[in-house]
């Protein structure tokens, strides 16, 4: 008797943390169940997916409109038959990106798969950044070809004239003048080709991203979602304490400077114990600090400023080109910010990110 009351306490208390959990998230999920049935939902996914209470209990067959993407029950029904989990970004009709990831609901001590848990990240800004970038690619190789292709003539020209000023000999330069003025000629259309499409199609078309007022914490989720994998891999663990929510910066030069230090931090933490790391955000004398620590390699003073340095790596049996870092560095240098180092060989690090706080901008002190 006394057992089975402990078992309802446990049961309770159980159910009280999931209650709390997607009560508290901050990213759309659901829960459905092995019989296809929606469970639970957070109040994110209530407003990205307008959900309403009523659903709970209803088939998802009933409510996948909703959901605005034709196959999601297909990839639920999979996830539930194989056990593993599926990640796929994707797209909804209303023309938003997501990152979906599926992740099968085990009952562990009877080794069956009894629902999913789905999370929802909105990655629309990201495929559009990515978008951007593949189109300033691709101009950028045509702007090179139209190059190639302009300037042929005038390097022709200038050739044959240098072969023949080859061919003059002392007695016979009465035409040395028009070859001159050839050679000028042929150096001002070069000249000209390079200045016309630099300055009126490259300076035109360069790409300018845009700051906006960012959440952190979804930036956050949004990273740890991206190193999914090695989370899952090395059995990492990443908390937060975030003082300062939100953050007016450009969102994917935030995101890359979090995906940097977090992934280093896993990266750089030996292989017989599991990443511990916390992201912190705080307000210190006009910056938000930005401080990620973690129980890893640590490094020497001497090691502390060589990091910085493009194509620089401390070890070379990880994987990595050595510019992670220096991306970062670059990206808060340019934004008036600052980076600082607490590290021992051995004991970890801390990176400290400081960006300058903007105080005729959104955020007031």
């Amino acid at each position: 008797m006394h057992n089975k009351s402990e078992q309802i306490s446990e049961l309770t208390q159980l159910n009280e943390d999931l209650e709390n959990y997607f009560a508290n998230t901050i990213i759309p999920q659901l829960f459905v169940d092995a019989q296809l049935t929606l469970r639970k939902f957070t109040p994110p996914a209530m407003k990205q997916f307008t959900l309403k209470n009523e659903y709970i209990g209803k088939p998802m067959e009933e409510i996948k409109e909703n959901f605005r993407y034709p196959t999601i029950i297909e990839n639920i029904k999979n996830v539930i038959a194989t056990g593993k989990i599926l990640e796929k970004e994707i797209q909804t009709i209303d023309m938003r990106w997501f990152q979906m990831n599926i992740l099968p609901y085990i009952i562990r001590k009877e080794n069956r798969t009894d629902g999913v848990i789905i999370t929802f990240v909105d990655i629309t800004s990201r495929i559009r950044d990515l978008k951007e970038q593949e189109r300033m690619l691709a101009e950028n190789e045509l702007l090179l070809d139209t190059i190639a292709h302009d300037i042929k003539n005038p390097i022709h020209a200038l050739g044959l004239t240098v072969q023949m000023i080859k061919k003059l000999t002392e007695g016979n330069m009465e035409n040395f003048p028009f070859l001159m003025d050839s050679l000028e000629v042929s150096l001002l259309d070069m000249k000209k080709v390079v200045e016309d499409l630099v300055d009126s199609h490259w300076q035109r078309q360069r790409y300018q991203a845009a700051e906006e007022l960012l959440d952190f914490q979804s930036i956050l989720e949004d990273v740890r979602l991206t190193l999914s994998h090695q989370v899952l891999e090395t059995g990492a663990v990443i908390t937060h304490n975030i003082n300062v929510p939100e953050i007016t910066f450009v969102r994917r030069k935030l995101r890359s400077v979090l995906y940097n230090l977090l992934s280093n931090a896993i990266k750089y933490t030996p292989s017989e114990r599991s990443p511990e790391i916390n992201v912190c955000t705080e307000e210190c004398n006009g910056y938000i600090v930005i401080s990620v620590s973690d129980n890893g390699i640590g490094m020497s003073a001497e090691e502390q400023q060589l990091i910085f340095k493009k194509f620089q790596r401390l070890k070379t049996d990880t994987e990595g080109s050595g510019v992670g870092l220096y991306l970062v560095n670059t990206i808060v240098s340019s934004a008036g910010g600052k980076i600082e180092i607490e590290s021992e060989t051995g004991s970890g690090s801390v990176f400290r990110v400081y960006f300058k706080i903007d105080y005729e901008g959104d955020r007031k002190p």
